[in-house]
């Protein structure tokens, strides 16, 4: 499938919460072409936000992203993170994307475990028939989803 694919996770805890680190970049170049392209990056406090960052020749994992061409349209189902907050009740279930258009979304998550709480940014760059996977997220995307919400 002719995707390119870059999924940005922060992590941090209420040490850095708010700070310019945590919500620190949404996009990274991308160094390789080709289709399919996942571009995983990241970055948490632990590391002082230093981007980790990994490629591989395929696409994301379906549990998260569905992923459907449907004739020249591509149907993207963005499924949150199970098991984390806040729950996500009232959200649309599908997006479409035209040869050449990509998206952008953003959702935050709060991870509680036994040393605390976590927090979580996501940004899923995703791009469908790019002309150049350097150059996929250029620009302004044809569609930006924003779940970002009050996380206290």
């Amino acid at each position: 499938m002719d995707v390119v694919t870059q999924w940005i996770r922060t992590t941090w805890t209420n040490r850095s919460r708010g700070g310019p680190p945590a919500a620190r970049r949404e996009a990274f170049p991308l160094t390789e072409e080709g289709t399919p392209l996942l571009h995983e990056i990241d970055m948490s406090e632990q590391d002082d936000f230093n981007p980790i960052s990994s490629v591989r020749r395929e696409l994301p994992n379906p549990d998260r992203v569905a992923i459907h061409e449907a004739g020249r349209l591509l149907s993207i189902e963005l499924r949150p993170e199970p098991g984390t907050a806040p729950a996500r009740w009232q959200r649309g279930s599908m997006v479409l994307l035209r040869p050449g258009q990509w998206l952008r979304w953003r959702i935050d998550y709060r991870i509680t475990h036994a040393g605390g709480e976590t927090y979580r940014l996501d940004t899923l760059n995703l791009a469908y028939r790019p002309d150049a996977a350097a150059a996929a997220f250029a620009g302004v995307p044809a569609r930006f989803l924003d779940e970002r919400t009050q996380l206290s």
